[in-house]
């Protein structure tokens, strides 16, 4: 189970992601480095840092741009040895950040559909469809862009599953253990429950980071995810 946990270092600075780092040794060795560690605690250094350590870290960059400059960012960060990389799920950019991993072990993540984001927020953006919609949507399109997985809440895993078979990553961000605040995030589950919809991967941060021992609060999480059945 504790290679399905992702930590996310959600912190303002490199001590502080080195402090909770240290106390998670032993249970935690996946880590997610997101725009918050990635610009404010030299992110990208702590990054390599953990994978010559014998880490893992997903880079959740979340890249949209022209084809020649996602190609271009996927291949430097596929040549750190980092094991996750989120693009947005864009045909185009899903297709050129497959070019730029070629030939190296970086999963690219498709990002579906935000999980602060519900049907009314997807509609203000201008999309024709509802969240589940738009999701089945990015899901074919992934599927079909070769990636390695998708981005998405709990919610939409099974559904998710369905669409791309077996084989590719469900990466859940907005867990929650039970009975804990949901914070800013509208589509929210507990581990067990992400685990059993299908998901293959969970992303926990605050829960975990912002308590007074983490190690304890991944240890819980362990437990409580270790309860659940996947069905995927």
């Amino acid at each position: 189970m504790s290679g399905q946990l992702i930590v996310g270092l959600d912190v303002d600075t490199r001590q502080q992601a080195e402090t909770i780092i240290e106390a998670l040794d032993g249970s935690v060795d996946f880590f997610k480095i997101g725009y918050q560690c990635f610009y404010g605690a030299d992110g990208f250094a702590l990054g390599k840092a953990l994978l010559a350590a014998g880490k893992k870290v997903f880079f959740d960059l979340k890249l949209l741009d022209i084809d020649n400059t996602v190609e271009k960012g996927v291949a430097a960060i596929a040549a750190t040895g980092a094991t996750m990389l989120t693009v947005h799920g864009y045909p185009q950019a899903m297709r050129a950040a497959v070019r730029g991993a070629a030939g190296s072990g970086l999963t690219i993540l498709g990002v579906s559909v935000l999980t602060s984001m519900d049907d009314n927020d997807v509609a203000e953006a201008g999309f024709a469809r509802d969240t589940a919609g738009l999701v089945s949507l990015r899901a074919d399109q992934a599927k079909k862009a070769g990636i390695g997985g998708l981005v998405c809440a709990a919610h939409e895993a099974a559904m998710v599953r369905q669409i791309v078979g077996q084989g590719m990553a469900i990466v859940t961000p907005g867990i929650r253990p039970a009975g804990s605040d949901s914070g800013d995030q509208k589509r929210v589950v507990t581990p067990r429950q992400a685990l059993d919809a299908g998901s293959t991967h969970l992303v926990v941060a605050r829960p975990i980071v912002q308590t007074a021992d983490p190690a304890a609060a991944a240890r819980a999480i362990l437990t409580e995810m270790a309860g659940g059945t996947r069905l995927a």
